[in-house]
Order: C-alpha cells, then sequence, then structure tokens
C-alpha cells in the first residue's frame, strides 16, 4: 500500500505545496506523540539546510513539538550527519532534519530519527503519517505542559570534533591541496574549517549560501564548478557535498569525477587489508556497477544489494552485520562512526588512503573499469506506468537482449514524479538501445516528452 506523504527519505515537495506550515506542525506533533515514552522531559533537537523555507518549517515545528509538551533544541544549518549523531549524543527523544538533499531550493523536507540516531522504519514513519490527517487535538499538552525551545551554540564545533576523531590521531593532512565544494547547503562552514584543522590547504566554493542557491550549478549533483577549480589551483583532490551533506563525491587531480562505487571500493580495500571489515563485503544497491561486484569478488569480498536508498543500505548493514555499505551517488555509510551517510567522514576516509599511501588521487580511486552504464529519467504526471503491459512488454524485451552479460533496473523514484531506467553490460550499444526502448514505451504510456 502507498503512503501518501512519506517517501524513501522522509518526506518531500514544493516548499508551500506539499510543505506546508500545516503539515509541518502536524509531523512535530503527531511525532512528539509517538516519541513521548516514558515519564521524562522529552525532547526533540531539530537541523536544517540553508532553504529560505527552512526558516518556516523549523518554526511550525517548533510549534508541533512545544504543543504537545516536547522540549526542542535548535541546531540551525548542519550536515544530516550531524543531526543523527547529536540526536543520540545530547540523549534526545528524536531529530529532525529539514532538507530536500541535492533537490533545488524551492522543494524542502523533512528527515527524522529516532533517538538511537538512525533513520526510523517504515512501520514507525506508517504510524505518524496514520496521524497526519487525524484530529490530534485532544492529545495535545495542557497549558503548564507545553514544551520549550532554545538555540544550541556549539553544535558546528562537536560535529568538526566528532569528524576529525574519525581519523587516526597522529594522521594529518598537510601537504594536501583540496578543493572543498560545500553546494551552498548544510556543510558551508563545518567542512572546511574541518579539512584547515587537520592541515590541508583548502580552497573552498559553494559557501555563500542565500537561500536560494543551494545545490544551483555546485555540488555532488553539479561537479562542474569543483572540476573547474581543481584545475584552476591545481589542487591534489575535489570533495564534493551535496546540500544537506550527507554524501560525497570526489574529483582527481586530474579533474576526473570519481563516483560512490570507486570510494566504496577504496574503503573496502582498505578496510580489508586492515582487518576493519566486520564482514568479508559491503551493501550497496541496486544501482552499484556490476565492476564494483567483479572487483570485490577478485579480492574475497562479497556484494550484498538491496533496493536504492540509504536506509535500505543501512538496514540490511545492522540485519547482517556489515560496517561498510553506501550508493553510486555517494551516500556511503560507515557504520563504526555513523548512523547515516555522512559525506565529510567518507571523504577523510578517502583522505587517509591518499596520505598513506602518497599516490595521487587518479591511483588511488580509480580501483575498477566500470561496465558501461546508461541512466534515464522519465517524467510523468499520474498513474502507473510501470503496470502497463506495453512497458512490461518492452522491458522483457531488452532483458532478453542484453542476456546474462548485462541487467536492467527499472523503478518509480521515491521522491520525484520519474521513471528511472537503468542498464548496464559488456556492449555499450546494446546497453543504450535497451535503455532508450524502455523510456520509449514509458514515454508513450505516460503521455511525457522529457528524459532527463
Amino acid at each position: 500500500m502507498g503512503r501518501k506523504y512519506f517517501g524513501t527519505d522522509g518526506i518531500r515537495g514544493k516548499a508551500n505545496g506539499l510543505i506546508t506550515p500545516e503539515l509541518a506542525m502536524k509531523v512535530g506533533q503527531a511525532t512528539g506523540l509517538a516519541f513521548q515514552r516514558g515519564d521524562h522531559r522529552h525532547r526533540a533537537v531539530i537541523g536544517k539546510d540553508t532553504r529560505l523555507s527552512g526558516y518556516m518549517i523549523e518554526y511550525a515545528m517548533v510549534a508541533g513539538f512545544t504543543s504537545v509538551g516536547m522540549d526542542v533544541l535548535l541546531l540551525g544549518p548542519v550536515p544530516t550527519p550531524a543531526v543523527a549523531m547529536l540526536t543520540r549524543s545530547m540523549r534526545a527523544d528524536v531529530g529532525v532534519m529539514i532538507s530536500a538533499s541535492h533537490n533545488p531550493f524551492a522543494d524542502n523536507g523533512i528527515k527524522l530519527f529516532g533517538p538511537d540516531g538512525f533513520k526510523l522504519s517504515d512501520d514507525v514513519e506508517r504510524d505518524i503519517e496514520s496521524m497526519l490527517d487525524g484530529d490530534l487535538s485532544p492529545q495535545l499538552a495542557g497549558s503548564r505542559a507545553l514544551g520549550r525551545a532554545r538555540r544550541v551554540d556549539d553544535v558546528r564545533a562537536r560535529y568538526i570534533e566528532f569528524a576529525k576523531r574519525t581519523l587516526p590521531r597522529q594522521l594529518s593532512l598537510d601537504g594536501l591541496r583540496i578543493v572543498v565544494d560545500c553546494a551552498n547547503g548544510a556543510g558551508y562552514k563545518v567542512a572546511p574549517e574541518a579539512l584547515w584543522e587537520l592541515g590541508a590547504e583548502v580552497f573552498s566554493i559553494g559557501v555563500e549560501p542565500d537561500g536560494f542557491n543551494i545545490n544551483h550549478e555546485v555540488g555532488s549533483t553539479a561537479p562542474e564548478a569543483l572540476i573547474q577549480k581543481v584545475r584552476e589551483v591545481r589542487a591534489d583532490i575535489g570533495i564534493a557535498l551535496d546540500g544537506d551533506a550527507d554524501r560525497v563525491l570526489i574529483v582527481d587531480e586530474r579533474g576526473h569525477l570519481v563516483d560512490g562505487d570507486q570510494l566504496m571500493a577504496v574503503i573496502a580495500e582498505s578496510w580489508h587489508q586492515d582487518g576493519l571489515l566486520s564482514r568479508a563485503g559491503i551493501v550497496a544497491t541496486i544501482m552499484s556497477n556490476l565492476g564494483l561486484e567483479r572487483h570485490l569478488q577478485g579480492l574475497g569480498l562479497s556484494l550484498a544489494r538491496t533496493a536504492v536508498g540509504d536506509r535500505y543500505v543501512l538496514e540490511r548493514m545492522r540485519e547482517d552485520g556489515y560496517n561498510l555499505g553506501g550508493e553510486q551517488s555517494g551516500h556511503i555509510i560507515l557504520s563504526d562512526y555513523t548512523t547515516t551517510g555522512d559525506g565529510l567522514v567518507a571523504a577523510l576516509q578517502i583522505l587517509a588512503v591518499v596520505k598513506r599511501q602518497g599516490r595521487p588521487v587518479s591511483e588511488v580511486c580509480h580501483r575498477f573499469e566500470p561496465f558501461p552504464q546508461m541512466l534515464k529519467n522519465v517524467r510523468y504526471s499520474g498513474g502507473a506506468p510501470l503496470a502497463d503491459a506495453c512497458v512490461t512488454d518492452a522491458i522483457r524485451a531488452a532483458e532478453a537482449d542484453l542476456g546474462a552479460s548485462g541487467r536492467l533496473v527499472i523503478r518509480a523514484s521515491g521522491t520525484e514524479p520519474l521513471i528511472r531506467v537503468m542498464g548496464e553490460g559488456e556492449d555499450r550499444a546494446r546497453v543504450e538501445a535497451a535503455v532508450n526502448s524502455v523510456c520509449d514505451a514509458v514515454r508513450h504510456v505516460a503521455g511525457s516528452v522529457a528524459a532527463e
């Protein structure tokens, strides 16, 4: 059964479209009620990225939480992983990150964390969602039981120290020229400062947020500015975060982009050599390249695959005891340190390998030759295009043409009205033909004219 509000990563949509002050207040009320367990004074922490609509949503959620008797600690603009970490370390009952991650500024979202710092399970989200369209007024707190709200001043310093402690104490980044692109988002202060404190020479871009420019021509979804800056200053490495800094991509000294699959391979190989992997393998999604899987097999490591979404990666990691997992997009989870993707902490692990090996990033971060892979998005306005016989027939034909040496992954986006079609295999021409044939069928059924 589909859900009305929650997608694969919390609630996300247009600010003052789906994400209204009324909805944000109800989410605060419903979540506050769901997490009032025991007789202690309950509290929530709320962080946000740099979108203009963050103010509106933040204060609406404060009203919701306090109206059901929960105190609120306001963190200001901080990365999503900082909210997860502080929820646990500050002994809060629930954590909130107001962000739409890599989406444009007009969107926003609400991500929720439990007291353990982990994102909520589907069951808990369903419980909260079941309350959102109901009347919660009978459960509001009495006048003397209302919650209070206050801002916390030392949040960034606490997160920076946490990130630095994930590296060996004696490791220094002295001698490295690093360009960091913070996407005009939540990491715009903490990431450059942490890298500088570790000894690097730091050049920062995407660190002038104005409420509108988050992810605009900067960040991990638009790496061209970072590539140009790396070449301009002759940096050793470029680091690209997204709007809420829970994902990272790398640019090597030649200006070539390194995706999450290669980064997971680097960390997996390093941890395997050092005996740090809790299991002989990692977790990734159905979107990760076959080349990664073959490379890991050559090291004696396995690749467990999940549905798309870092929450599903983490669930598999927790169920089966893995401590490394992630997505091709750059969500990398290092569960020895974090409970969610952390772009800065993942980047620091890559920098540690670069420093230890003393080799260029282009060598360190090229662990395997990826199979030819193609991804297209087809936008639709309504209905369920993947259920149509025309589309299912096209998928079967494309899979048969690719054969055993390739694969197709077709899915509906959990955050946007898009059908995502990914194909990969040994023969690039066959991959392109397979993806295009499925996209054509989806467009025909959905009446769409745009492939992205």
